[in-house]
């Protein structure tokens, strides 16, 4: 018999929205595409920007930027383009190519899980109970800075 997944909860009632499947597509040795650099290519096209995109996701223009030369080295096909600075600004805009990648894995990962969410619930009702944090004291610094 084929387990059963919700979205809303497993066998004991408890809510589902911590588990997901993350998926990566490697290409071999040193190439893949995941939900990182597909992240990038999205805030990219919303914001027109590398580094916009870079700030938008926590990481540094430099970082943004290797993603996609790792993206264009990778493929036949650019992944975005470049518009010069000047009066009007630089930017980046997706290629054809970059939104057709989105879509594509996009459309891979929608696939794959739609295949595991009875496995992943199956996964998630063998949980135990998530444990409550407690809250962390805050320490004294000395007049030095260092904490005691």
């Amino acid at each position: 018999m084929q387990p059963v997944y919700s979205a809303e909860s497993n066998a004991g009632g408890t809510p589902m929205s911590d588990t997901r499947l993350t998926l990566r597509v490697d290409f071999g040795a040193n190439r893949s595409i995941g939900p990182g650099k597909v992240r990038l290519l999205e805030a990219i096209d919303k914001t027109g920007s590398i580094s916009q995109a870079g700030r938008a996701l926590g990481m540094s223009y430099r970082r943004a930027w290797l993603l996609i030369d790792d993206m264009n080295q990778c493929f036949n096909q650019a992944v975005t383009n470049a518009r010069p600075g000047g009066s009007q600004g630089g930017g980046a805009e997706l290629t054809p190519f970059g939104k057709q990648l989105i879509r594509s894995y996009r459309a891979i990962e929608a696939a794959a899980s739609g295949a595991a969410k009875g496995w992943l619930g199956d996964l998630e009702g063998a949980l135990k109970p998530a444990k409550k944090s407690k809250p962390v004291k805050p320490r004294k610094i000395s007049a030095r800075g260092a904490a005691r």
